[in-house]
C-alpha cells in the first residue's frame, strides 16, 4: 500500500499525480491471484479503494465517474431493460443502473471476488445495490463469459481498471466484437476510455480499436477530482441508436436523484475539447 506518513500518493509516468492525506489505519488489505486490493479511510473523502496502489473511487467523488458510465447510455436508449456491466465490483454503476425504472435485470461480470468483498464491508453507500433482486454477480473473466451471451442485453457497460494486469484483455479486437454480438438491435455499448490528458497513447489506441467494431463510436468527458490529471473520458458506441436522450420523462427522474446528471449535461458531454476529438480520430 502506497502510504507513507499518513499520505497516499499516486504519481504517473509523467511525473505527477494526486496525494490524499489519510486517517487511521488500512482498513482492509488483501492479495487475491489477480492484484492488491486496498481500503483505507481518508481524511476529506470518506473510505478509498486502490487495485494495485492504483487510485480506483472514493466515497465522496464516486458519483463522477458512476453517473458519467451509467446514466449517459442509459438515457440514449429507448427502454433498457437487461443490462451488463463488465468489471465495476465495487457496485457504484449497479447502483446507478437499478435507479432506471425499465431495467429489470443486471449482470455484473467481475473477475476479482475480493473487490466485490472489500467493497460490501468498506464502502456500503457504493456496493449497497449489489445485493438486490435484479442483480446477478458472476464471479468470471469477462472475456470467456461474453463469448456465450448473443442477442442479451440493451446497454453493456465496461467499468473495467486500466490496460494492464486483469484489464488487459478487455481491450482487444475480438472481446469488442463478442460484447457487440451480446447486444439486442438499438443497443449501446459504454467502456470508460481512459484520460485523455494522462493516458493519450493509451486512449487513442482504444479508439482505434472501437471504430473496427462499431459504426458510431463518440467520446465523451467529465471531471474526477481524485484521478490523476482531473479529467476522464467514456466511448459511446453503437450500430443503430444515436446518443441523444430518447425518454425525457425517465432522464429527468435520474436527473431529480444525481448529483451530476442532468439533461443539459448530456447534450453538452459530447461537445468535446479539439485535443480530445483528435486522440479519438487518431489525428
Amino acid at each position: 500500500m502506497l502510504i507513507k506518513e499518513n499520505l497516499y500518493k499516486e504519481i504517473t509516468p509523467n511525473g505527477y499525480g494526486i496525494a490524499i492525506e489519510t486517517e487511521g489505519n488500512v482498513l482492509y488489505s488483501k492479495k487475491s491471484e489477480f492484484q492488491q486490493v486496498d481500503i483505507f479511510k481518508s481524511k476529506g473523502l470518506g473510505n478509498v479503494l486502490t487495485l494495485d496502489g492504483l487510485m480506483m473511487t472514493t466515497v465522496e467523488d464516486e458519483f463522477f465517474y458512476h453517473e458519467m458510465i451509467a446514466h449517459i447510455p442509459l438515457c440514449s436508449h429507448l427502454n433498457p431493460e437487461n443490462v451488463l456491466v463488465i468489471g465495476g465490483g465495487d457496485g457504484g454503476t449497479v447502483r446507478e443502473v437499478l435507479k432506471h425504472p425499465t431495467v429489470k435485470n443486471v449482470d455484473l461480470c467481475e473477475i476479482d471476488a475480493l473487490v466485490i468483498e472489500a467493497s460490501k464491508m468498506y464502502l456500503p453507500t457504493i456496493a449497497g445495490k449489489l445485493t438486490d433482486e435484479k442483480v446477478h454477480i458472476y464471479v468470471e473473466d469477462a472475456i470467456e463469459f461474453i463469448k456465450t451471451k448473443k442477442n442479451c442485453y440493451d446497454v453493456v457497460l465496461i467499468d473495467s481498471t486500466d490496460p494492464m494486469g486483469p484489464g488487459e484483455g478487455l481491450f482487444t479486437e475480438e472481446f469488442y466484437n463478442n460484447v457487440k454480438m451480446s447486444l439486442k438491435p438499438g443497443g449501446i455499448v459504454a467502456p470508460q476510455s481512459e484520460s485523455p490528458f494522462a493516458n493519450k497513447e493509451e486512449m487513442r489506441k482504444m479508439y482505434i480499436l472501437l471504430n473496427k467494431v462499431f459504426k458510431t463510436v463518440l467520446p465523451y468527458c467529465g471531471p474526477i477530482p481524485t484521478y490523476p490529471g482531473g479529467y476522464w473520458s467514456w466511448a459511446f458506441c453503437s450500430d443503430d441508436t444515436d446518443n441523444s436522450v430518447k425518454d425525457v420523462k425517465r432522464a429527468k427522474l435520474i436527473e431529480n436523484q444525481a448529483k451530476l446528471y442532468n439533461t443539459d449535461l448530456h447534450n453538452a458531454v459530447f461537445c468535446t475539447p479539439n485535443f480530445v476529438r483528435k486522440i479519438a480520430n487518431n489525428e
